[in-house]
């Protein structure tokens, strides 16, 4: 038995904030209150944490299989337990892609070894060529929790609609990245003067809202679920939350580097600093904010892409896109968000935990009794500095590294173990 002691329990499913006790027995939670510990328990003091249900992200990229000096399951899975995420979707963008029973079979055998839940969502389309749809039924019945061709926009209209039409009978949802490589000259970093300065052609946000729009009405037509990934503009921001109120059910996530972040950052970290979408100017940042506070943008995710010390080095415009960021999120949303007055600890939490659980449909992402015993305690007020050192990733491709932040991980709990300890 596992008996945590005086924590601020903060569940956001049940806008629950209190100081109580939580026992775990079975690898579930069997209690919340008060309670004296007896001769078998296994004590943790949380006093002074903040204890929230296992941080949830739906949009992580392990690398594995075909890439894995850059990261794999193993060290993926780490870097989550070290950021106090129990449950991560992997992308299905590897080598090769996640759109066969065998690639997505080897990668749930072994994610039961794993001391955090590593799912994976499958391909929709084959190749991810962008021309046939995957057999969405078989990959669904062989483990795969939803659809993406994450990193390739799907760019013929009648595929996707197919893919919708199945994924909706299938009750699966699919995440789509939207960037029209038809209006983009470079990827990566935003179109605009800082682009200018770099020399480089750049991305506009005009080749993320037209398929957003376009997207979004699909999902309408249809009545699919779909996710909107990594939302980097203002205006996408409105097209989302038009289409919501047309009753669309489009979610929407956004990254901490995203909200964050502006360009102004690339002529200093580089390709660092380099993702797809770009990040782009304080006008989109301060849209992306009020659309966590409004619920336009139902989740935050990582985009957690690593990439070797050799081809971040290769320059601002060979480089290719993309950055951890499983180990700074918490803190970068307390930073940023919480401490700004933008939300509470709760709400972010929200954004953390339950909405992307709800997303996929998935039993996590709150603290309640019989529910998993997945935890997370963190001290909201300690100060550190990020470091590439601390980093327990395989690579170290962040642009937060020298930074202070607010918001330490000190224990993360997953199935009633505790799979990571900052002591």
């Amino acid at each position: 038995m596992l008996l945590i002691k005086n924590g601020r329990i903060l569940d956001p499913a049940t806008r629950t904030d209190r100081i109580a006790d939580i026992r775990i027995g079975d690898g579930r939670i069997t209690g919340i209150g008060s309670f004296t510990a007896g001769p078998q328990d296994q004590v943790i003091s949380a006093e002074g944490l903040a204890i929230g249900p296992g941080l949830v992200d739906v949009h992580v990229h392990f690398r594995d299989p075909g890439q894995t000096h850059k990261e794999d399951i193993a060290t993926g899975a780490a870097a989550a337990a070290a950021g106090g995420f129990t449950t991560v979707v992997c992308m299905a963008n590897t080598t090769p892609p996640v759109d066969s029973v065998e690639v997505l079979s080897d990668l749930r055998l072994r994610a039961g070894a794993l001391p955090v839940r590593v799912l994976n969502a499958a391909c929709v389309t084959v190749g991810m060529k962008g021309e046939a749809v995957t057999d969405m039924k078989t990959l669904k019945d062989a483990g795969a929790v939803g659809f993406t061709d994450d990193g390739i926009p799907i760019r013929d209209e009648t595929v996707l609609l197919s893919a919708l039409r199945q994924a909706r009978e299938l009750g699966c949802a699919v995440s789509l990245h939207e960037e029209d490589p038809q209006l983009i000259g470079s990827a990566g970093v935003n179109q605009g003067r800082i682009s200018e300065q770099l020399g480089v052609k750049g991305a506009p946000a005009l080749a993320e809202q037209t398929l957003t729009a376009r997207d979004c009405l699909l999902a309408l037509h249809t009545g699919a679920r779909i996710d909107i990934q990594h939302v980097s503009s203002a205006v996408t921001v409105d097209i989302i939350r038009l289409m919501k109120r047309l009753g669309a059910d489009v979610w929407a996530e956004v990254t901490p580097q995203h909200f964050s972040l502006t360009e102004e950052i690339l002529p200093e970290k580089g390709a660092l600093a380099k993702v797809n979408p770009p990040i782009r100017t304080e006008k989109d940042r301060l849209a992306l904010i009020r659309g966590l506070q409004d619920g336009t943008i139902d989740m935050i995710v990582t985009d957690h892409a690593p990439h070797a010390d050799e081809e971040k080095d290769r320059g601002i415009e060979k480089a290719p896109s993309g950055m951890i960021g499983l180990e700074t999120a918490l803190a970068l949303g307390i930073t940023n968000l919480v401490n700004k007055g933008h939300l509470s600890l709760l709400q972010l939490l929200e954004k953390m935990t339950v909405n992307p659980s709800d997303f996929y449909g998935l039993s996590c992402g709150r603290i309640a009794v019989g529910m998993p015993a997945d935890l997370v305690l963190f001290d909201p007020r300690e100060k550190w500095t990020v470091t590439r050192e601390g980093f327990h990733s395989r690579s170290k491709n962040s642009p937060f590294i020298g930074m202070e932040l607010c918001g330490k991980v000190r224990c993360t709990i997953c199935g009633g173990r505790v799979v990571y300890s900052s002591d």
